[in-house]
């Protein structure tokens, strides 16, 4: 069973949120807004935000200017999930995945079926890993944002967490990028 180590120091992580919405903007993104707070309250670094819209060169290039960032370690997306023409976000992001994540979408959908039942389905929340950075596509509701948050990713990007956590294999991410040099 999961537990807090209060031996173990609280280690902030840099954290990016990418809002992904053709009408919202940062005064209106109760998403966005959600996760920042949660982010800071935790004791993290909120390095930076944004809003692109639907569009996937656009979600890729801010994204991918994130992994570049050594002050990111996590980039966290809200919207463009679903299954209209205009949510592209998993589209975007999963081709830049070196290693997905199946885990994070099974407990989310987990979780949410827990809120919302079948609804759930609606969603291709998804997570994976790219240029060590780890990186969190979730819907673009606040509800959807507080049970990823509060749910997953509060505990795994806690150092203190028990037995594991993301926060103790980030120095490691990028292992097979150095071997593949080698």
């Amino acid at each position: 069973m999961s537990r807090i180590d209060e031996t173990r120091p609280f280690i902030p992580v840099g954290i990016a949120v990418l809002t992904v919405s053709d009408t919202r903007s940062l005064a209106e993104d109760r998403s966005g807004n959600t996760l920042a707070e949660r982010i800071e309250k935790a004791g993290h670094k909120l390095v930076d935000r944004a809003i692109v819209t639907d569009d996937i060169p656009r979600i890729r290039e801010q994204v991918e200017t994130w992994i570049a960032d050594e002050k990111i370690d996590v980039v966290i997306t809200t919207g463009g999930t679903g299954f209209t023409g205009r949510d592209v976000t998993p589209d975007a992001l999963e081709p830049l995945f070196e290693k997905r994540m199946d885990g994070f979408s099974e407990v989310f959908h987990r979780i949410s079926y827990d809120k919302i039942g079948t609804s759930t389905i609606q969603s291709r929340a998804t997570g994976g890993v790219a240029g060590a950075t780890f990186i969190f596509c979730l819907p673009g509701s606040p509800g959807a944002c507080k049970d990823a948050w509060d749910g997953i990713l509060s505990n795994q990007l806690n150092y203190q967490h028990m037995p594991c956590n993301f926060v103790e294999i980030m120095p490691r991410l990028d292992e097979h990028l150095k071997r593949s040099k080698g």
